[in-house]
């Protein structure tokens, strides 16, 4: 019973830890009631020690998982269970490989696994076709980016590092207390611990005290519809979307203004996308431009790709009821005077809803069952490699992130080595309402704009939309469930950081070291 006390506590921790409503110095401490009572069945003389860990570690991740991300039930019941419990099992998978390998080798050793084995979990989980990396640790942080400044070199798995080195210390202090019943012991492994939190913060301050921004700015102007995806958005044609757009932004729009930036499929009605360039609704959005040359409209819609032939053209394509095939997109579009649209395709997809994981293997067990997370069997097809929208002057790059893209780390870093010297964000927040999923996917952005140094343009459908700087720091908003329109002027980047030209190394090293403590284990077990 101690046992799950412990990891119910751990999981209270970490849940109270999280943006944007928690105190992140908690993630410090969380792991380590979950350390004990893993150690305490290691210890023990009980049996089924491996089945112990693994059930004691689910129900502290199930109480972190549950806190946190409640809230996918707005948008699916199925959805939110699935997620919840799959990604509860991931994590105590994760610590049960831990107490695995701490049964076969020195504290030494395996308190240095750990962590590496976390790591190299999230990095995993960022790349698979069940991809959740909401709960990546180093998102712990995106209310308080006055304390992570120095992302711009390590990115969040330097964050996810920090986390485990401080409850690792703080876990070894305990031992050694128990051990010896000393306070002298305590009082130095407490004060060591202490320093290791707030020398990173202090290096943050000094980065974010002395760090100057671009000298080039950009205005845009951001609109907020504020449409009801259950009820209103897959009601109104393309053309009645477009008259609403240009309602909301002509009052907005003057000769300086550079960007007009509307949400993520804006427009719901599909359309096909070798058509958009002779489309009425393009030729709405582009009178906006006619008293500015250098205005560029950048939308999103539902836009899809009809191929008229026997044979797959694309491994995403689906297979129609005609017995043609068809890609589907959500994607971006920009607009400007030179007349041809740019396109870029959504390519992290959401799980159920957008795509199918592990489709050939999985469909034909599953059958339809992904309809019930609110998506469809047919899978969206994606762009391989990151596009940009480059300006009619060639003066401005953006980075069309859509949506979920934007928890991604590394996946950012794409569109700035593609040369986006700002980032643009479209997404639609409304199947969560008013709870902690909007306010913590604008939160994650926060994270993009420190470790790109890009500033970022956010619009939202019903918010909340918003304006970041290169430092992570929100210069304005508009209100969630608020119809309007959001004016500002940001600052432009060309150059790369220690990040975005060398990614989630840190991951990479820890994939590494955790194999290599792996197959030490298994030859020592083998002697």
């Amino acid at each position: 019973m101690k046992n799950y006390l412990l990891a119910i506590f751990s999981g209270l921790l970490l849940a109270l830890a999280w943006p944007t409503y928690g105190l992140p110095l908690l993630a410090f401490l969380g792991f380590i009631p979950l350390l004990i009572a893993e150690k305490n069945i290691r210890l023990s003389d009980t049996k089924r020690k491996g089945l112990k860990t693994l059930a004691t570690s689910y129900l502290a991740f199930l109480v972190w998982n549950s806190i946190t991300t409640w809230w996918l039930w707005y948008s699916s019941a199925f959805g939110m269970f699935f997620a919840i419990l799959v990604n509860s099992l991931l994590m105590a998978l994760v610590f049960l490989i831990y107490h695995k390998v701490a049964n076969k080798l020195p504290s030494k050793i395996h308190l240095v696994f750990l962590p590496a084995i976390w790591m190299a979990f999230e990095k995993f989980h960022l790349n698979w076709d069940f991809s959740w990396p909401w709960l990546n640790l180093g998102n712990v942080f995106s209310e308080y980016t006055s304390w992570i400044q120095w992302y711009e070199f390590t990115g969040t798995f330097g964050g996810a590092l920090w986390i485990w080195i401080v409850n690792i210390g703080l876990f070894k202090t305990y031992e050694k207390y128990q051990e010896h019943k000393s306070t002298k012991i305590l009082s130095i492994g407490v004060g060591k611990n202490v320093l290791c939190i707030t020398i990173p913060i202090i290096i943050s301050f000094l980065i974010l005290n002395n760090y100057e921004e671009g000298n080039k700015t950009i205005e845009a102007v951001i609109i907020q519809p504020n449409v009801d995806p259950y009820t209103e958005k897959y009601g109104q044609s393309n053309t009645e979307i477009a008259a609403g757009l240009i309602q909301q932004a002509k009052d907005k729009l003057d000769e300086n203004t550079d960007y007009l930036i509307a949400p993520e499929t804006v427009f719901s009605d599909t359309f096909p996308i070798d058509q958009f360039d002779r489309s009425q609704q393009k030729n709405m959005l582009s009178t906006l431009s006619k008293n500015n040359d250098n205005l560029n409209i950048i939308v999103g819609a539902d836009f899809y790709r009809l191929y008229q032939q026997d044979e797959r053209p694309t491994s995403t394509a689906n297979r129609t009821q005609r017995g043609d095939w068809v890609d589907w997109y959500n994607a971006a579009a920009q607009i400007n005077k030179t007349g041809k649209s740019q396109f870029y395709i959504k390519s992290k997809l959401v799980v159920g809803v957008e795509n199918f994981p592990f489709k050939p293997i999985l469909e034909p067990l599953l059958g339809n069952i992904m309809l019930d997370l609110g998506g469809t069997i047919a899978t969206r097809s994606i762009q391989k490699e990151r596009g940009v929208f480059t300006s009619n002057t060639g003066e401005f790059v953006a980075a069309p992130i859509i949506c979920y893209e934007s928890v991604y780390g590394e996946f950012v870093t794409g569109y700035i080595k593609k040369g986006a010297n700002f980032l643009t964000i479209i997404t639609n927040d409304a199947w969560w309402d008013r709870t902690q999923g909007h306010m913590q996917h604008l939160s994650y952005a926060k994270l993009r704009a420190i470790e790109t140094r890009r500033s970022i343009a956010r619009s939202a459908n019903t918010g909340v939309s918003a304006f970041i700087n290169e430092k992570g720091e929100v210069m304005s908003t508009l209100a969630y469930e608020i119809k309007g329109t959001l004016k500002g002027v940001i600052t432009i980047n060309d150059k790369k950081t220690f990040y975005v030209q060398y990614g989630d190394y840190i991951a990479r090293i820890a994939v590494l070291i955790a194999g290599l403590i792996i197959l030490f284990a298994i030859a020592r077990k083998k002697s």
